[in-house]
C-alpha cells in the first residue's frame, strides 16, 4: 500500500483500481453496462479490468485474506487441502486489492455495494458516532432511530444495474434481509435469503442457468434469472474470530469453502464467470496482548466521551476537555501504546487519505483521535463498553497491515 502524499512512511489503502470497491463496477463494465459516478456523471467510477463475459457469479467469503491465502498455500500441504483456490490463486488473473479504512465488514461491504470509498458512502467502521444524535451506532447491527437510506444515500451497484435492464441476485443468510446494513450497502435488485453454503450454490448457479424454483425449508423457492449473482459466506470469518486464523477450525473451513467454490466453477456455462474475493483480512490477537483503557481509569477518562471503531481500530470521541488538549491526548497516548499502534487525530487520518475522499456530512462520523495497530497481536479495548463477546476473540481486523487490508481478486 501507498504512502499518503503528506505522510511518508503511513500505509494507506488504494481507492484506485485496485480496491475492492472497485470490483463490482468492474464486473458491470464486463456486463456491458459501466458505471457513472453517482455525484459527476462524467467521470466513471474506479474499475477492476475484467474480462467480457455475459454473466458473472462473485462470491464474497468474509475474512479470506489474500495474505492468509498465500500462507496457507505456500506448503504442500496447504495446497492439498484447497486445491480450487491454490490453483485459481496462483493463475495470472488473480490479484490482491485493498479493503479500505477501516479493514472492517460495514465498512467493506458498503464499499463493495456502491463502488465508492468509506469517506464517501459513509460507513466508517463497526462503531461509529452518529452526529445528529449524538450516540454510537453499530453498522453491522444498526438501529431503528437511523434511516440506512440516509445514512447512506447512494445507490449501489446492484440497484443502478437492476435500472439499467441487468438482472442482479444477492444470495445470504435469512436475516440479512431488509436490515440496516443490507438496505445501505447492498438495495436493489433481488435477495434469496438461503441456509448453507452448498445451498447457496445450487441457487447461483440455477439463477445464472435462467432461474426457476428450488426447494426451501417453507415450500419452493422461486429463483429469478440473473446476468451478476452475488453470494455472501461467514462461516470462515466467524472460525477466525472465535478460534484464531491458524486453528484447525478456520483451515476445516476454508477446506469447506474450496470444496464448494470447485463445484460453481465446475456448474458454470462457458460464458459465465467466477470472482472470489473478501472484505478484509485477519491476524490473531490473543485476548492477553491487549490493553484496556478501564485498567487505567480514571487517567483518560475526563478526555474520552465514547470509545468507537473497532480493537484495532479505536475511534475516539472527545470530552470538551479531551478536545482543548487534543495534540497532548495523542502524544499520551502514543507514548502508552509505542511501536503498537500508530495514533492520530482525524484531521491526520483524512489528510493522509485513510478513508478516500471524505464527504463533509461523513466527517463528524469519524473518531477524532484514532489508535490503528499495526503489531499484529495488538488490540485497544475498554472493557467497561465494549461487548463481552468483543473480548473473547482471538481473530481480528480493522487496521492497515497488509494481513488485514488485502483481499483478494481471484478469476476463474
Amino acid at each position: 500500500m501507498p504512502a499518503g502524499p503528506a505522510t511518508p512512511g503511513w500505509r494507506v489503502p488504494r481507492y484506485d483500481d485496485a480496491s475492492l470497491g472497485a470490483l463490482l463496477p468492474g464486473v458491470a463494465a464486463a456486463l456491458g453496462a459501466p458505471l457513472a459516478d453517482p455525484v459527476d456523471p462524467a467521470a466513471g467510477l474506479p474499475a477492476v479490468d475484467l474480462p467480457p463475459a455475459e454473466r458473472y457469479c462473485v462470491v464474497l467469503v468474509d475474512g479470506m485474506g489474500w495474505t492468509l491465502l498465500a500462507e496457507t498455500i505456500a506448503s504442500s500441504a496447504g495446497r492439498r487441502a484447497v486445491p480450487f483456490l491454490a490453483e485459481v490463486l496462483s493463475g495470472g488473473e488473480s490479484r490482491p486489492v485493498s479493503a479500505g479504512t477501516p479493514s472492517t465488514t460495514a465498512t467493506s461491504m458498503a464499499s463493495f455495494g456502491t463502488g465508492l470509498p468509506p469517506g464517501r458512502h459513509g460507513l466508517v467502521g463497526l462503531e461509529v458516532l452518529d452526529p445528529d444524535r449524538g450516540v454510537l451506532l453499530n453498522e453491522l447491527r444498526w438501529d431503528p432511530a437511523t434511516d440506512p437510506e440516509i445514512w447512506q444515500p447512494f445507490g449501489t451497484v446492484f440497484g443502478r444495474l437492476a435500472a439499467a435492464g441487468v438482472g442482479t441476485l444477492r444470495i445470504g443468510n435469512p436475516e440479512f434481509a431488509g436490515s440496516g446494513l443490507t438496505v445501505a450497502a447492498h438495495r436493489g435488485g433481488a435477495f434469496l435469503g438461503v441456509d448453507g453454503l452448498a445451498s447457496r450454490v445450487d441457487t447461483a448457479l440455477s439463477a445464472l442457468r435462467g432461474g426457476g424454483s428450488m426447494a426451501g425449508p417453507d415450500g419452493d423457492l422461486p429463483v429469478p434469472a440473473a446476468r451478476l449473482v452475488q453470494v455472501y459466506w461467514g462461516d470462515l470469518d466467524a472460525a477466525g474470530h472465535a478460534h484464531g486464523w491458524h486453528s484447525g477450525a478456520w483451515r476445516r473451513e476454508l477446506r469447506r469453502v474450496d470444496t464448494q467454490l470447485a463445484r460453481l466453477a465446475a456448474g458454470l456455462a462457458p460464458d459465465t464467470r467466477l470472482v472470489v474475493t473478501a472484505d478484509h483480512g485477519m491476524v490473531d490477537a490473543p485476548p492477553g496482548h491487549r490493553l484496556d483503557l478501564a485498567e487505567m481509569a480514571p487517567r483518560f477518562d475526563a478526555d474520552i466521551a465514547l470509545v468507537g471503531g473497532e480493537p484495532r481500530f479505536v475511534q475516539l470521541y472527545l470530552q470538551p476537555a479531551g478536545r482543548a488538549r487534543r495534540a497532548a491526548l495523542v502524544t499520551e497516548l502514543q507514548d502508552l501504546v509505542g511501536d503498537r499502534a500508530q495514533v492520530c487525530t482525524r484531521d491526520d487520518a483524512i489528510g493522509a487519505g485513510w478513508f478516500g475522499p471524505v464527504e463533509n456530512w461523513v466527517g463528524p462520523r469519524i473518531g477524532e483521535v484514532i489508535v490503528a495497530a499495526d503489531d499484529e497481536t495488538f488490540t485497544l479495548v475498554d472493557s467497561r463498553v465494549a461487548h463481552p463477546h468483543l473480548l473473547r476473540l482471538v481473530g481480528q481486523h480493522g487496521s492497515l497491515t497488509e494481513a488485514e487490508q488485502l483481499v483478494p481478486v481471484l478469476l476463474r
